[in-house]
C-alpha cells in the first residue's frame, strides 16, 4: 500500500504522516532522505528527530531504499524533495536521468510488501524558481509528485496543517 501526503513548507506533511502510520503500527519505520548541508538544516533535522519516540526505527538512506529490511513494515519516507536532490546532484542537474533514477527507486521499492507513506513538497505552488538549474528542480519535482500520486492508493494533500483527500 502507498500513501502520498504532499503539501507546502510547513503544512503539517510530516505530522500527519507520523501521526497516521502510528494509528497503524506500533513500531514504525522512519527513512531520513536527506544529506546535512549546513547548520540550519541540521537543526531542522534535529527537530524532526526530537517528533519521534523510540518505538521507531530509523534509517538515514540516499538511495537504493528497496534494499532496507522493511518487508511486513509501516515505513514513513521523508521527503521526496530531498530524495529528488540526491538524484539530481548525483546527475549533474539532468532533469531526465534524475527522473528515470527516481521512477526505477519508486517501482523497486513498491516490489517490497510493506505500506510506505511517502511525503513530498508541491513546489510548484510556492514562488517560481529565479534559477535555470531552480526551475529545472521544480519541473523535476512536479513530475516526480505526478508519478508517485499515479502509483498510491492513497493521496492527501496537507494546508495550513488539514489534510484535504485527493485519493481514496
Amino acid at each position: 500500500m502507498l500513501i502520498f501526503v504532499t503539501g507546502g513548507v510547513r503544512s503539517g506533511k510530516s505530522g500527519y504522516a507520523q501521526k497516521r502510520v502510528k494509528e497503524l503500527c506500533a513500531d514504525p519505520v522512519y527513512i531520513a532522505t536527506a544529506k546535512i548541508w549546513d547548520e540550519d538544516f541540521q537543526e531542522r533535522v534535529k527537530r524532526h528527530q526530537d517528533d519521534r519516540g523510540p518505538e521507531w526505527t530509523n534509517f538515514e538512506a540516499y538511495r537504493d531504499l528497496h534494499l532496507l529490511p522493511l518487508q511486513g513494515r509501516y515505513v514513513v519516507i521523508d521527503c521526496v524533495t530531498l530524495w529528488l536532490t540526491n538524484f539530481f546532484m548525483d546527475r549533474e542537474n539532468d532533469v531526465e536521468l534524475s527522473l528515470a533514477d527516481f521512477k526505477k527507486e519508486i517501482d523497486q521499492l513498491l516490489s517490497v510488501p510493506a505500506t510506505f507513506l511517502i511525503i513530498s513538497n508541491e513546489l510548484g505552488m510556492g514562488l517560481h524558481a529565479e534559477t535555470p538549474v531552480g526551475r529545472k528542480f521544480a519541473d523535476l519535482q512536479g513530475w516526480a509528485n505526478q508519478y508517485v500520486a499515479a502509483k498510491a492508493d492513497e493521496a492527501v494533500l496537507m494546508v495550513s496543517g488539514l489534510p484535504l483527500f485527493l485519493k481514496k
